[in-house]
């Protein structure tokens, strides 16, 4: 279960980063699947993101900046590294990643933002699909994005605008490097 929210909130950091700008800010988070949640604290700095989840042993850096993702693992003082793919760095537009329609639905105020309310249709994967967005008119960007069907959601709270420190965004010096593990490729039948 926790793994299908943590693909959520992928899918969710993808929406999010469609509409970053050269944002800098903390926030907590919450994050919403199949009626469970995750808290969280995310940190963004330009095209840098920290993001970090309760219950889970590490946090993962995104460098769009080096097209790099780390998942840091505090706990054993190690880290992982994959490649992180360019078309998911932050945008400079203030649209969905494959939005194809937006219609503003009305006007509510969310964690103390006046916001305005947007349904949004996009695709991805060869898929429509719709959510709901909350923009914020003062920090302009989305404080709360869900899926129409109730699906998912994603919040911000006890957003923090400013500067972020450059360390949040690197891993740690003393670190070691692990490798991804490898996943055991399938023998082919052998015919007697």
């Amino acid at each position: 279960m926790k793994g299908k929210i943590l693909f959520t909130a992928a899918i969710l950091m993808v929406f999010f980063l469609g509409t970053a700008q050269a944002l800098e800010f903390s926030a907590d988070t919450i994050m919403s699947s199949s009626g469970r949640s995750v808290k969280g604290k995310m940190f963004m700095k330009d095209k840098k993101l920290r993001m970090e989840s309760e219950g889970m042993p590490g946090y993962s850096i995104m460098r769009s900046d080096k097209n790099v993702i780390w998942m840091v693992m505090p706990s054993s003082q190690s880290y992982m590294e994959m490649k992180s793919d360019p078309a998911n760095r932050p945008k400079t537009e203030e649209k969905v990643q494959g939005e194809i329609n937006r219609k503003k639905i009305g006007e509510e105020k969310i964690n103390g933002h006046p916001t305005e309310k947007f349904e949004v249709s996009y695709k991805h994967n060869g898929k429509t699909g719709k959510i709901y967005q909350w923009m914020a008119t003062d920090i302009k960007f989305p404080v709360k994005t869900a899926a129409t069907d109730g699906s998912f959601s994603q919040e911000y709270k006890n957003i923090k605008m400013g500067g972020q420190p450059d360390s949040l965004f690197e891993v740690p010096s003393g670190y070691r490097k692990m490798t991804m593990p490898a996943m055991p490729m399938p023998q082919a039948p052998t015919g007697r």
